[in-house]
């Protein structure tokens, strides 16, 4: 915009991340320099910033200030690259490699996103095909109905998850999700989308034994055609924009169904402000989930196996899951969604020198001072109400406690957005209800 040479220093590994960043704000050339060692929080805590850049980047920063503008630098021409709206025609195998081929799936095979298929898909909602629910970053991709209803053909998805397809876009745009962030961190965050209210029976989205195992359509093909939408419509490719680090396998698919019925609470949705009859998806991102032997049937035993077994890195929001038993455990013995939340907040704590926020240069004012063996909160709350302790009721008979740890940084929250349901639902749903799984004895 000035005229002038600017040059920005990334980390090696990340040139692919950097370019689409540009690219997609209308910048698809400009100027880096790369570093092997780039300082982080940690580096910049202890000082150590200086030894972290040598010589060499110093020159090709020089290098990179002072070298004339080219014609492309000074008049940004970004060529975008129109598809047909066929893209391929051959048998399943060879669908597959091509799609595979243009990175558009997560490695596992799909189902052609035909246009009988998306039609048939399309019927799960009475938006317009062309109507954009949302862009998703980083590629401001624009999430319309139809492009919503190809990646989740894709999946193997029904007709009557597109409610909650729908839904979950709305809430991937809505700021609080803060997916620039999460969807690309190189923390490896994963979307966690739990369904509450009428519309996780219509659909039968599992929330029983075993909820988050593979064995359920809804459960597998609703997160996994969220996961297609971020990747195919948002742009976030694993490694490319994606830079998880570790990775997750928790991207696959993560989506559980409240068990309401057994709940001794009011459900999730209704907490969030909405009334029984409604239905909703709520969105959080944990980078981890753990499973725990409860250390015995006792309130206190319960939320004591919750606060020693969060990570002192966690930070942000958790989300504990629980039995029925283990709620009506909790619940006769007085206790409330909001006193377990406090509890949490409370009594999960670690020393200091322990603590992830100790580097991560956003210390509350009244912690700044505390020693490193003196003990902090693990769940750390810049604004009243905004972090969350939620109880998820899944599975039955079980001694363990489920806890998905969520975002590092405070700021963030749950995402909870209504489910629209169309016209037709009565009818989509009574055509869908049979498909389930059928076992032999043995």
């Amino acid at each position: 915009m000035l005229g002038k040479p600017a040059a920005v220093v990334i980390a090696d590994g990340f040139q692919h991340d950097a370019r689409s960043a540009a690219s997609s704000r209308g910048t698809p050339e400009f100027r880096y320099v790369s570093s092997e060692r780039i300082p982080g929080t940690i580096e910049v805590a202890l000082g150590l910033v200086e030894a972290a850049i040598d010589d060499k980047v110093i020159d090709n920063i020089v290098g990179a200030l002072t070298r004339p503008l080219t014609s492309q630098e000074e008049s940004p021409r970004k060529e975008v690259e129109l598809l047909p709206r066929l893209v391929f025609k051959g048998d399943l195998d060879e669908v597959n490699q091509f799609f595979y081929k243009k990175g558009w799936t997560d490695g596992l095979p799909i189902k052609p996103p035909t246009e009988q298929a998306v039609a048939e898909m399309l019927a799960g909602t009475d938006l317009a095909p062309d109507d954009v629910v949302g862009e998703l970053v980083p590629r401001l991709g624009k999430a319309t109905v139809e492009k919503i209803a190809i990646n989740a053909a894709m999946a193997g998805a029904l007709p009557t998850h597109m409610p909650i397809l729908i839904a979950g876009v709305k809430a991937l745009v809505d700021p609080r999700c803060s997916l620039g962030l999460m969807g690309v961190s190189t923390g490896s965050w994963a979307p966690f989308w739990i369904v509450s209210g009428p519309v996780r029976k219509d659909v039968a989205v599992y929330g029983g034994i075993g909820a988050l195992s593979p064995g359920h359509i809804a459960n597998a093909t609703i997160g996994r055609a969220m996961a297609l939408i971020i990747k195919n419509v948002g742009g976030a490719r694993q490694g490319i924009e994606d830079m998880g680090v570790q990775g997750n396998p928790m991207k696959y698919s993560m989506v559980v169904g409240e068990n309401e019925e057994e709940s001794p609470w009011e459900p999730l949705h209704v907490e969030r402000g909405l009334s029984k009859e409604d239905s909703a998806v709520t969105l959080f991102w944990p980078n981890c989930y753990v499973q725990v032997l409860a250390y015995g049937p006792q309130p206190t035993d319960i939320l004591s196996t919750v606060i020693y077994n969060i990570p002192p890195a966690a930070g942000g929001i958790l989300c504990v899951l629980l039995n029925p038993q283990f709620g009506r455990y909790l619940a006769d013995g007085g206790w409330s969604k909001k006193d377990i939340q406090r509890f949490v907040q409370e009594y999960a704590r670690a020393p200091r020198e322990r603590h992830w926020q100790r580097y991560a240069g956003t210390m509350p004012k009244e912690l700044l001072s505390v020693s490193d063996t003196d003990t902090m909160p693990l769940i750390l709350s810049r604004s009243p109400g905004q972090q969350k302790v939620i109880v998820v009721i899944s599975g039955r008979h079980s001694s363990y406690v489920g806890l998905a740890i969520g975002s590092k940084r405070p700021e963030e929250t749950f995402v909870t957005k209504k489910v629209d349901l169309p016209a037709n639902w009565a009818n989509l749903v009574n055509k869908y209800r049979d498909l389930e799984p059928t076992y032999v004895r043995y």
